[in-house]
C-alpha cells in the first residue's frame, strides 16, 4: 500500500452527494491509501449509494451529531469496520432558513441554536465520540467558510462558522496533551447542496471569479480536499489550532 495516508484509518461525515467536499476527501483518502468509514443521517440509502461511486465502496454509519445515543455508540459502530481511527472529518453544517438570507435580527433563537448545535458543538462532540479509537498521531479536520467577515445572507450561519473556528483552537488545546491535532480548512464557495440552500449565495461567486489572485473554480472541490488530505497526513506533525485557506488567495486580499 502506498500513498499520502497509506495505513491510515479515517470517518468521514457530510457525504451527501459526489459534488460535496466530503466525498472528494474520501475518494482522494481511498486513491491515496486509507481506509474510509462515512456517516450519514436521515437519507442514510442515499449515502449508501454515493459510497458506490467510490475507488472502493465504504461502510456507511448512521450518527445524528445532536443524538447523545448516536454519539455514544460511535466507536462500537466504527470498531465494525476498522479496529481504530486515525483521522475524522467534520464536514457537517445546517441552520434553518430564518437563519439565513438575510434574517440575522429576526431569526427565533430556537432555530439559531439549531444552527449552533449542528454546526459549532458537533465539531466537540464528533471528535469526543471519536477519541476512544484515536491514538496520538491522530487528527481532526473541519471545514469552514471565513468567519473573519460578516457576509451578506450567510448571517447566524456565518455566527455558528466563527465559533467553529474558536472550538477548534480549544480541541486543540485540550487534546494537544493526548497527541492528537485539530485544525479547518476554510473553503472559498462551491457549489455544492449546502451553498445551494442559502438564499443570495452566488453573491460570492463573482467576487471570488473576480478577485481571487489564483482564479476559483466553483465546482472543484479537489483543492479543499487535498488540504484536508495534508492536515490528514503525517507531513504536519506540529501543526494544530490552524486554519488554512483554500480560497485562491481571496482572503488576503483588501477590498
Amino acid at each position: 500500500m502506498s500513498g499520502l495516508l497509506a495505513g491510515k484509518r479515517l470517518l468521514v461525515t457530510g457525504v451527501i452527494t459526489d459534488a460535496s467536499i466530503a466525498f472528494s476527501v474520501a475518494k482522494l483518502a481511498q486513491e491515496n491509501g486509507a481506509q474510509v468509514v462515512l456517516t450519514g443521517y436521515g437519507r442514510l440509502s442515499l449515502v449508501e449509494r454515493i459510497a458506490k461511486r467510490l475507488p472502493e465502496p465504504a461502510p456507511v454509519i448512521e450518527v445524528d451529531v445532536t443524538n447523545t445515543e448516536h454519539l455514544a455508540g460511535l466507536a462500537d459502530r466504527v470498531r465494525e469496520h476498522v479496529d481504530g481511527l486515525d483521522g475524522v472529518v467534520h464536514s457537517i453544517g445546517f441552520a434553518p432558513q430564518s437563519c439565513l438570507g438575510g434574517g440575522f435580527l429576526d431569526a427565533p433563537w430556537e432555530d439559531v441554536a439549531t444552527a449552533l448545535h449542528v454546526s459549532t458543538f458537533s465539531y466537540k462532540s464528533l471528535a469526543m465520540a471519536a477519541l476512544p479509537l484515536m491514538s496520538p498521531g491522530g487528527a481532526v479536520v473541519g471545514l469552514t467558510f471565513d468567519a473573519t467577515k460578516a457576509w451578506p445572507v450567510y448571517d447566524w450561519m456565518g455566527v455558528a462558522k466563527a465559533g467553529l473556528e474558536s472550538a477548534s483552537r480549544y480541541l486543540a488545546l485540550h487534546l494537544g496533551k493526548q497527541g492528537i491535532r485539530s485544525n479547518l480548512v476554510a473553503a472559498g464557495p462551491l457549489r455544492t447542496i449546502a451553498a445551494k440552500s442559502i438564499p443570495g449565495f452566488d453573491q460570492f461567486e463573482d467576487a471570488w471569479a473576480e478577485r481571487a489572485p489564483l482564479g476559483w473554480n466553483l465546482t472543484d472541490q479537489e483543492p479543499a480536499a487535498r488540504a484536508c488530505l495534508a492536515l490528514l497526513s503525517d507531513w504536519f506533525p506540529a501543526t494544530t489550532g490552524e486554519i488554512v485557506h483554500v480560497d485562491g488567495g481571496y482572503h488576503a486580499i483588501g477590498s
